[in-house]
């Protein structure tokens, strides 16, 4: 039996998918697994797992074998397939009312900004919403939380959302469905589902705002009722500002906005602006009573001066 040292780097509000894999795998083994602790601990192995480029590193040191993983690391870091299929140790993060997993991998949109494509590369099927969902006494969690990039690109994730509808799970698609793909059809579906909170969508250029709008009018139209999530990337400060203020006029929108983040500069300095428009939006009360131009970030200083100033 040995002893396995868990350290989750990010430290973010999110669960770290893979650490709870690992420990499902070790715990099936007869190992005992706990979050790690270098200055007590003494250990036979450590994982450290990092998802994001930019979180820092972590340096404690573990007089052991230390294995790292995640896209932080190595982008072409994976777990072996016999972790990977696992289903996942809630226990690490005192989870038990819902569910975290892939429907699918991969995205065919090529956006520059983001590590998915080449990590992943095209859309195909991962997993089954009853693999991921089925507790080990065959009983049906009844809320799922999915991270597929681009649920609605293969004809596999349709499948899986129209089989998370018939079981009447409670989903959050949390990185966001691709408005381009909301037909009619599609819009019906979506609208028989059931949402942990909305349904999220992503607009991160302005060529997407006219799919943002049909789609809203679509899911209204067939019977969705709460607002819809929208992410929206923070790049450059004139489009930026105008994609906002378009998504601002869309009542039953709610934007969030996401200053742009280079995964291969870790060191890179995200400007004033981006902080100040993303805080903006981010924080409702503010964005929805104040206009942009008269929002103040500081004592002293409005939005209106980085408008005058371009």
């Amino acid at each position: 039996m040995y002893r396995i040292g868990l350290v989750d780097v990010d430290k973010t509000h999110f669960p770290n998918l893979a650490l709870m894999k690992i420990a499902a795998f070790h715990r099936s083994q007869g190992d005992t697994v706990e979050w790690a602790n270098p200055l007590f601990g003494k250990y036979d192995r450590v994982y450290m797992s990092k998802v994001f480029t930019f979180t820092p590193d972590v340096f404690d040191y573990y007089d052991c074998e230390v294995v790292k993983g995640g896209t932080g690391y190595d982008i072409a870091s994976k777990l072996p397939p016999e972790i990977d299929r696992l289903q996942p140790d809630y226990s690490l993060y005192g989870i038990s009312d819902r569910a975290f997993g892939f429907l699918t991998r991969g995205c065919p949109n090529n956006c520059k900004w983001c590590v998915v494509p080449r990590k992943e590369g095209r859309p195909s099927p991962y997993m089954t919403i009853d693999e991921i969902a089925t507790r080990p006494d065959g009983s049906i969690i009844k809320k799922a939380v999915l991270m597929d990039n681009n649920i609605l690109a293969t004809d596999y994730g349709i499948q899986q959302v129209e089989r998370i509808r018939d079981l009447g799970i409670r989903v959050d698609f949390n990185q966001g469905i691709d408005a381009r793909r909301i037909t009619p059809e599609i819009a019906e579906l979506l609208a028989d589902c059931k949402w942990i909170d909305y349904i999220r969508l992503a607009c991160d250029t302005s060529a997407q705002l006219p799919y943002i709008r049909t789609a809203v009018d679509l899911l209204n139209r067939y019977g969705y009722t709460r607002d819809v999530f929208v992410y929206a990337l923070i790049k450059d400060f004139d489009e930026s500002v105008a994609r906002i203020q378009e998504l601002r006029s869309m009542k039953t929108v709610a934007p969030f906005a996401q200053p742009y983040r280079d995964f291969t500069d870790p060191r890179q300095i995200i400007p004033q602006w981006q902080r100040d428009l993303a805080r903006y939006v981010n924080v409702k009360s503010i964005y929805k009573s104040v206009a942009l131009e008269d929002y103040s970030p500081r004592k002293g200083f409005t939005f209106k001066k980085y408008l005058n100033e371009q």
